[in-house]
């Protein structure tokens, strides 16, 4: 007759042998990545002084290819941080480019938070939906969004200014800033080609400063850049009929 209480001694037993040999193997793994952490930090401190500074490592589905993450720029390392690589990581089974949506996470927008004091606004209609346009005053590109953009109704526009095609970007933005009727101002130079008056000397335009430190953080580094409430983007200048298409797509979900 088969004896139960034997067997489950003997099973218990199993169980137990096979605990007592993970906990150290677990801690071996531990000790391991921190090991391999340390050992990049070290070498590559030691012998790239200049690299910023590291703020997080981690494992990559690659044996032995860890993530460097500063910030919201992405580098990739081996265990012991010989070798340091710069560019995509692509996963040919799903098609995805892994280190691309790393920094889309890295660099998403909450809408809410967004600064809007910092943004010419213009109201269409009920101004229920609301999108965000980073654009410089001479940009071709942002000139031509901004037509498409009179015919979508019921929308709030927030043009936030960061001026990165030079001096007269700079000298252009701060005039339309400081204009009386910001949003009017803003209309005639981008459809009309009307320039703004001359800002005044006292002008307070830490505004545009602001904003081009918010589009560093966000990875912004060309005119237009349009966001949507869910955080959403669409670089370039997209015609009025997607435009819609996102707004619509929000508002669904």
């Amino acid at each position: 007759m088969f004896n139960t209480t034997a067997s489950a001694a003997r099973s218990a037993a199993f169980w137990a042998r096979t605990a007592a040999l993970a906990l150290p193997l677990g801690l071996a793994l531990a000790s391991g990545a921190q090991a391999d952490e340390a050992s990049i930090r070290k070498n590559l401190a030691d012998r790239m002084g200049n690299l910023p500074r590291i703020d997080e490592i981690s494992k990559t589905a690659i044996p032995g290819i860890y993530e460097l993450r500063m910030g919201t720029d992405i580098l990739y390392s081996d265990e012991d941080g010989n070798f340091l690589i710069e560019g995509a990581l692509f996963d040919t089974r799903t098609k995805t480019d892994i280190t691309k949506a790393r920094i889309d996470r890295l660099t998403a927008v909450d809408f809410a938070k967004l600064p809007l004091k910092d943004a010419i606004v213009i109201k269409q209609g009920s101004g229920a939906r609301k999108v965000v346009v980073f654009s410089d005053p001479n940009c071709g590109y942002c000139k031509k969004i901004e037509r498409d953009l009179m015919s979508v109704k019921d929308v709030t526009v927030y043009n936030f200014l960061i001026p990165i095609l030079g001096a007269d970007s700079v000298m252009k933005s701060r005039d339309l800033w400081c204009a009386r009727d910001q949003a009017k101002a803003w209309r005639a130079w981008m459809i009309d080609g009307q320039p703004a008056a001359k800002a005044a000397e006292k002008c307070d335009t830490a505004a545009l400063e602001r904003n081009m430190a918010l589009a560093r953080k966000h990875k912004i580094q060309a005119t237009p850049a349009v966001i949507f409430e869910d955080g959403s983007r669409a670089p370039g200048a997209i015609p009025a009929d997607q435009i819609e298409r996102m707004l619509a797509a929000v508002k669904k979900g």
